[in-house]
């Protein structure tokens, strides 16, 4: 794992200077390859999925590692979506010019190295790998033990196509080994040369990481989403943005978790929604005042709306209110993706301005927390944290920038 780290290390170091021609031949290569390779990909993934049932991991959880060639073509299409992108690397942030005459610039430039950790999405090895190198970094990439299989052969298309390119060899590895413990050197920071982590995965992933890390974290731990239907919500959205939020894929962490119901519109709003919902197969844990009104709902407990189920599975509360809402998402939100449904643009903007998480919507669906729905042509994850970056983590989220000073001989006094 040091030999790791400090090729890394190195490879930064040269990465800083890559052409933006060569990273973008890199990027359209290694989808080609993908692409070229696709049975072997798919073969070794099918085994892998087969070995996660047969150890009696969830549908939710397999269906995150799947791979069909329609993820395959997402994951080639998502290469020539960043490929497409501008170059943050040496973009002007800002610049200004001191009375004394000094010249000021603030200059984007790569973090460094980058060490993502994640658990059974094969698109993360590519869409990560992606990202890190488009914005000059270094990447290192340990996936977890039930996708090693895939990843592997994922990983090998990407570096095969950098070389070529004519990109550092360290520029992009692939830890292959279930070993929890190369996780632990990754926090380690091994030996200096990890600039930035970060962890995508379950709840015992992430938390294991902030806790752990001796270098920066970008992370979220979870992404328990609402909708809120407000008493002005329009009775068609309301029916197909929960449904949809809920249930297009409900493994994802933009999935909403929590349906909140103006309780002036709950009779009105209620009878389509659930309807809805269990129609496409969804399971409904409610608050008291909904389940008053629609016993076949389980009852819902506190610890349900504290509940990221990557399931299908909703909790359903009347409020009181937008304010009502609000004060619910600040109580059991985890900062991530929350909506709001209505045709009252007061509410709307009160919402919008209240509820402080990375990523608000106005009469859309919460699934649209994704880094190629934002136009960033993909992402690393949804950083729900306040510093540096908030929502999805594309190129421009991993570069820093430093100052640069231009002078004609000027001396302090």
């Amino acid at each position: 794992m040091n030999r790791i780290g400090a090729a890394a290390k190195a490879a930064a170091r040269v990465m800083k200077t890559v052409t933006t021609e060569q990273k973008n031949q890199a990027l359209l290569a290694a989808g080609a390859e993908i692409k070229s390779r696709e049975d072997a990909i798919l073969t070794a993934n099918a085994r892998e999925v087969d070995d996660a049932r047969a150890a009696g991991k969830g549908e939710a959880f397999v269906d995150r590692m799947v791979l069909t060639p329609a993820r395959i073509d997402g994951i080639c299409n998502a290469l020539r979506d960043v490929a497409a992108l501008d170059d943050p690397v040496g973009k002007t942030v800002k610049e200004w010019r001191r009375p004394n005459g000094l010249q000021f610039a603030r200059v984007a430039v790569p973090i460094g190295v980058v060490a993502v950790i994640y658990e059974s999405r094969p698109n993360v090895t590519i869409d990560a790998a992606a990202i890190a190198m488009k914005a000059g970094n270094a990447v290192i990439l340990r996936g977890g033990s039930e996708c090693i299989e895939t990843n592997a052969e994922l990983f090998d298309c990407f570096q095969k196509a950098c070389i070529a390119a004519g990109l550092p060899e360290g520029g992009a590895q692939f830890v292959n080994t279930p070993d929890r413990a190369a996780v632990g050197a990754i926090l380690s920071g091994l030996d200096g040369a990890i600039d930035l982590a970060i962890p995508r995965g379950g709840k015992s992933l992430v938390s294991r990481v902030q806790s752990d890390a001796r270098v920066p974290v970008l992370s979220h731990l979870d992404g328990i989403c609402h909708v809120y239907l407000d008493r002005a919500a329009d009775p068609e959205k309301a029916v197909a943005i929960t449904v949809n939020s809920k249930m297009r894929r409900t493994g994802v962490c933009g999935a909403a978790e929590t349906l909140l119901i103006d309780e002036a519109a709950l009779k009105e709003l209620w009878p389509s929604v659930a309807a809805a919902l269990r129609e496409a197969g969804c399971e409904i844990r409610a608050d008291e005042a909904v389940h008053a009104i629609d016993p076949d709902a389980a009852p819902a407990t506190a610890e349900d709306f504290y509940t990221e189920y990557l399931d299908a599975v909703i909790s359903v509360a009347a409020v009181n209110g937008v304010k009502g809402a609000i004060d619910h998402i600040a109580r059991y939100g985890s900062g991530h993706t929350d909506a709001i449904v209505t045709e009252n643009a007061d509410a709307a903007d009160q919402f919008l301005k209240s509820v402080d998480s990375a990523i608000v919507l106005h009469n859309a669906s919460t699934q649209f927390a994704d880094g190629g729905e934002f136009g960033l042509g993909a992402e690393i994850g949804i950083a729900t944290g306040r510093l540096h970056a908030r929502g999805p983590v594309g190129v421009e989220e991993l570069t820093s920038y430093k100052n640069v000073v231009r002078g004609e001989g000027q001396i302090r006094p």
